[in-house]
């Protein structure tokens, strides 16, 4: 994936991305030190540092950069249906990234991150949609539909990802609740 490099703080974070990513085709995210990044980016330690608490940050940051940003258009330019398709394509392209990255379950983890991610996402735009935020049986409904679409998504990624991206949209969306399919810009 091509990203705009605004200034030397960007170049340096996608620096230690790629090296990160990198590493990430011959070991998991568990066997990868700090040191084995910044020698990879030819960054020293503190600039690392500078940028990123851990290993697990770095990773939930490039997730950000790649996969989220689809979300961002949802209900604007896109549909949940588009930025679905979108954000599995993305993680198509990204090759070995994603099916190591979701198989550490270490703190700050990326599923843990990318539940949270969502969920705010959605609470976010319902809240915006409804006029008030998110409680109740509804939130419990969000909740359950996250966690199980995070879920499914690092089941398809760590199994190879051969569903296509489209009908891994069309799945989740097929499971989504009445209650959310009302306010969510479905199609």
């Amino acid at each position: 994936m091509e990203f705009v490099i605004k200034n030397k703080t960007d170049k340096t974070k996608y620096e230690l991305a790629q090296a990160m990513k990198d590493l990430m085709k011959s070991r998991e995210i568990e066997k990868i030190s700090v040191s084995d990044i910044c020698d990879g980016a030819m960054v020293s330690r503190p600039t690392f540092y500078k940028y990123f608490r851990d290993k697990y940050d770095l990773v939930n940051w490039y997730f950000d950069k790649v996969a989220t940003n689809s979300f961002l258009q949802m209900g604007t330019s896109m549909t949940l249906r588009e930025a679905l398709t979108r954000k599995y394509i993305i993680m198509q392209e990204e090759g070995s990234f994603f099916p190591v990255a979701f198989r550490s379950h270490s703190q700050n983890n990326l599923m843990e991150y990318d539940y949270n991610s969502i969920y705010d996402f959605y609470c976010g735009y319902i809240a915006d949609k409804t006029g008030h935020k998110i409680t109740g049986d509804m939130e419990f409904i969000l909740k359950v539909y996250c966690a199980g679409s995070i879920h499914m998504t690092v089941e398809w990624a760590v199994s190879g990802m051969t569903t296509p991206p489209e009908e891994m949209a069309d799945l989740l969306i097929r499971s989504l609740p009445e209650e959310l399919k009302r306010i969510l810009p479905v199609d």
